[in-house]
């Protein structure tokens, strides 16, 4: 009877190991779905790059569950229609985790694609990770329980943003430029909203919305700004809308300050410093200029491809992926979800909380200016130029109320 007892504990301490480790040693795919192709392919083909580089990184005894994690690319060409047979040919292919940021529409479309296909193949289910897609919607009154944000959306980066400018006494007159999707116009919205309640006394001079990625020439958008007589812009462009906006601010010779969010992205750095010394500012969860890992990362990166590391969510995505797959003991995507959700790990810039309530990532925000690099400041596109960190902003600076009513799975499905 001992003997049968000894046998019996010995084998649920088996099966207890057994469980502690069954995700050890799995690989994890993650299907990668943005514009690789198109005028945005350039930013498109360095986030695949960043995506793969930091799953490599942190792959097997470098996180805390064991897993290999693989990143493969899927060109959606950033349209909504694309995305829906991109997501399908990943499911074909048997991924039960998709990454996209690159365009809310196309996120929205994912977001929607793979709720609905969750509910449909119970057992089966896909994790969507949202690594720069920033709609509010996405977390608010459309939020899912299968979707995770990585980024600040566009309402929390606003808010940054306003309370630094809030505080620049020569801001008295605003031109907001942006693109004509949902982005662009929430860029427009919140900064209207917000700088009225911070600081009344700011005019907004001119606004347009232009299409995206469609504009060859942005100088008639340009003359516009210079007739509004505005002190300052304010823009959400990105890729080639913003490079090409920067380019022909250049040739006017129009020197005005410019409030951004993604100044820092393939291709923009190169059309700064081609203007020489510019007033520019970008509000964002990270920078060129990160001390310790992130910064080695950013150098190795460099020495690999030659091109800059900016999307610092897939730092986060993959570890956040890591710390939930070892608390679950599990690479199943209801089990990771659940882990998830409230999940804290440490980031480049101190903890990042995954808010549970909305899967809206919590995290530390920057104002960033452009300059002539330092000793030791890392060059931006190797420009002689950086983005320096000149405000800090703890995380409920940014954080944001959420309207977001989240169905769970039943509990036992």
């Amino acid at each position: 009877m001992k003997f049968a007892l000894k046998v019996v504990a010995l084998s649920a301490l088996v099966a207890v190991s057994g469980v502690a480790l069954a995700q050890k040693g799995e690989t994890v795919r993650i299907a990668f779905m943005d514009p690789l192709s198109g005028p945005f392919a350039n930013v498109g083909q360095n986030q695949l790059k960043s995506w793969q580089f930091v799953a490599d990184r942190f792959s097997g005894a470098k996180n805390p569950a064991g897993v290999k994690f693989e990143v493969v690319g899927f060109d959606n060409k950033g349209s909504p229609q694309e995305s829906l047979n991109t997501l399908k040919a990943a499911i074909d292919q048997g991924f039960r985790y998709v990454t996209q940021g690159n365009g809310s529409g196309a996120g929205l479309a994912i977001l929607d694609a793979v709720a609905k296909y969750n509910e449909r193949n119970p057992g089966k289910e896909l994790i969507y990770l949202n690594y720069a897609a920033v709609d509010p919607a996405m977390t608010n009154e459309k939020c899912d329980y299968w979707h995770f944000r990585l980024d600040a959306d566009t309402s929390m980066k606003m808010e940054a943003l306003t309370a630094f400018m809030k505080d620049q006494p020569k801001v008295k007159k605003v031109f907001v430029i942006g693109q004509n999707y949902s982005h662009g116009q929430q860029v427009l919205k919140f900064f209207k909203e917000d700088i009225a309640r911070k600081r009344p006394d700011v005019q907004v001079v001119g606004e347009d919305l232009h299409p995206i990625g469609q504009v060859k020439d942005f100088s008639p958008y340009v003359a516009k700004i210079k007739q509004s007589g505005a002190d300052s812009i304010v823009t959400g462009n990105w890729g080639a809308d913003l490079t090409l906006l920067v380019k022909a601010l250049n040739e006017a010779g129009l020197k005005i300050p410019m409030y951004t969010y993604y100044a820092g992205v393939t291709g923009t750095p190169t059309a700064l410093a081609a203007g020489g010394d510019s007033e520019v500012y970008v509000v964002a969860y990270g920078h060129a200029n990160h001390p310790g890992e992130l910064g080695q990362m950013g150098t190795d990166f460099f020495k690999k491809f030659d091109d800059d590391y900016y999307t610092f969510a897939t730092y986060n995505g993959i570890q956040l992926l890591g710390a939930a797959m070892a608390k679950a003991k599990s690479t199943n995507p209801l089990a990771v979800a659940k882990a998830m959700e409230g999940l804290q790990v440490k980031s480049f810039a101190g903890d990042v909380t995954m808010r549970a309530s909305d899967h809206q990532l919590q995290q530390t925000m920057y104002i960033t200016k452009w300059q002539k690099a330092k000793k030791g400041e890392y060059s931006v596109e190797k420009t002689g130029y950086t983005f320096v960190p000149i405000k800090q902003m703890d995380p409920y600076v940014s954080s944001t109320p959420t309207s977001c009513q989240m169905k769970r799975p039943a509990a036992g499905s």
